[in-house]
Order: C-alpha cells, then sequence, then structure tokens
C-alpha cells in the first residue's frame, strides 16, 4: 500500500472545514425560520444572534486556518500527516465553539482553545519548514 499524499489529506480536511462552515450556515438558516426572522435582518431572537456570531467568526477564522493548513503542508513534508491532524483538531473545535456558544457565549472558551491551539501548530510547522527550506536553498546556492 502507498502513503497517502500529504496533500490528499489537507484537501480533505479541507473539506471538512468547509462542511463545518456549512453546518454554521445551516443553524443560521434553522434559526430564521425558528425565530420568525427575515432577511435581511441580522438581529432578533438571541439564539438566532448566537448562530449568527458562531457563523461570522467561524467564516472570520477559515482565511487563517486554510492558509496556515496549505503552508504547513507545502513545506513540511517530513510530517507529511500532521498539518491534516491539526486540522481535524481545528474542525472539532469549531464544532465544540458552535456547541458552547449556542448553550451560553460564556460556554465558547473549549473550542476556541481548541482551535487556536490547532493554529498555533499550524504556524510552527509553516515558519518551521519555511525556514528548513529557506536555509536549504541558501546551502545550494
Amino acid at each position: 500500500m502507498t502513503a497517502v499524499p500529504a496533500t490528499l489529506w489537507t484537501s480533505m480536511v479541507t473539506i471538512l472545514a468547509i462542511l463545518v462552515y456549512f453546518m454554521t450556515s445551516g443553524t443560521v438558516a434553522r434559526m430564521r425560520a425558528k425565530h420568525g426572522i427575515k432577511a435581511p435582518a441580522m438581529t432578533g431572537h438571541a439564539e438566532f444572534e448566537r448562530a449568527v456570531r458562531v457563523q461570522m467568526n467561524t467564516l472570520e477564522a477559515m482565511p487563517i486556518f486554510l492558509v496556515l493548513l496549505w503552508v504547513a503542508t507545502n513545506y513540511s513534508p517530513w510530517m507529511a500527516w500532521l498539518p491534516a491532524a491539526f486540522g481535524v483538531i481545528w474542525t472539532i473545535g469549531r464544532v465544540l465553539y458552535m456547541q458552547g456558544y449556542m448553550v451560553d457565549p460564556e460556554k465558547r472558551g473549549t473550542g476556541f482553545t481548541i482551535s487556536m491551539i490547532a493554529n498555533l501548530g499550524l504556524l510552527i510547522l509553516s515558519v518551521w519548514g519555511i525556514v528548513n527550506a529557506w536555509m536549504a536553498l541558501s546551502a545550494t546556492t
């Protein structure tokens, strides 16, 4: 059996992250219907407003996560599986963030912390990988 390329693992995690975002969008739609909040209104029932904040916070977090995920994947070939593992951790953190926030905004901390730790891991892998690639390039010139 051949090893699965890192880009395949990362591609699957990218799709997983998009599915999590779709889940947050679906929650907003359900809360709109449940509480009779017509578009384009962005305020109304507290449960709807929490769903909107979860969706928007996830959308705000995704560019940072996706860039770090792919940079870490491209520059960490010696640990091909690790960026994808951090990506799975990030998505789990986002789901926990949503579950906690929908109950009570004060309960979002665990999910937020998990996703931030995953981002930090991806940042470290990215910087480490880029520095190693830069040093290897410099050594050949």
